[in-house]
């Protein structure tokens, strides 16, 4: 599996940047995880949205998903200027029957259903889920495509199911959206130490930072979640690619 960092920003995005969203690449298969702010501008660095195999939604915070419409537009404009006959599948939950609902659009995406409890294989990718402590209903998701597992925890606050659920990762994509000592603060999010403990927890093999905040110093993220976990550390950027 290939992983490129599409956006990586919490809450919105930075100048010239994009807030999550993540391209995830195996055997040509293309599967995005997540279409937030700005996500479309950037994804065309690396690829043309008609030639998106699937995407992922975590939740319907605008955050994440803020660029499904975008990413509509594209498909329609490319029916009239590339020929696009596709029609592409948008997979998210249906807890929130709205934002499920804006998923299809006429004949150009359709909004296919997870279940939380429930495995699911999209192309070459077998996943799984587990909700998380979030606002909104949430889903972690664990992915796994030959003998390699990626874990992508979307948003949420530390709890120890967690760790059981990420056991053995191969990489753990963690958001990291506050500080160590900002515990009072991150509700609903984590804090880097926190995103630490789970990556030792779970003995996963590397552990990436993403759904950054927008102030402090990014490698102090990095030694906060170093003093709880002993593996490899690295800090989401735009354009980042990791081999799983």
């Amino acid at each position: 599996m290939k992983l490129t960092v599409i956006g990586h920003w919490g809450g919105f995005p930075k100048v010239g940047e994009a807030s999550s969203g993540y391209l995830l690449e195996h055997e040509g298969f293309k599967l995005l995880l997540d279409c937030g702010s700005a996500v479309l501008s950037q994804l065309q660095f690396y690829l043309k949205p008609t030639e998106l195999d699937a995407v992922i939604i975590s939740h319907y915070h605008p955050d994440h998903v803020a660029d499904i419409g975008v990413l509509q537009h594209a498909l329609i404009i490319g029916k009239y200027t590339e020929g696009f006959s596709g029609n592409l599948p948008i997979y998210g939950h249906e807890e929130d029957q709205a934002g499920f609902t804006a998923l299809t659009y006429k004949n150009l995406t359709t909004g296919v259903v997870y279940k939380g409890d429930q495995s699911l294989h999209i192309g070459p990718f077998q996943m799984e889920f587990i909700k998380t402590v979030h606002p909104v209903p949430c889903y972690a998701m664990r992915i796994q495509a030959g003998s390699k597992t990626l874990i992508y925890t979307a948003d949420t606050a530390y709890f120890p199911e967690l760790a059981n659920f990420a056991q053995e990762a191969d990489l753990l994509l963690c958001e990291s959206n506050y500080y160590k000592d900002m515990k009072k603060s991150a509700v609903n999010h984590m804090t880097s130490d926190q995103a630490g403990q789970l990556a030792q927890s779970a003995n996963a093999k590397k552990l990436l930072l993403t759904h950054l905040p927008h102030f402090g110093d990014y490698e102090q993220l990095i030694s906060e979640a170093k003093e709880e976990y002993s593996g490899d550390i690295i800090l989401a950027s735009s354009g980042l690619t990791v081999t799983i």
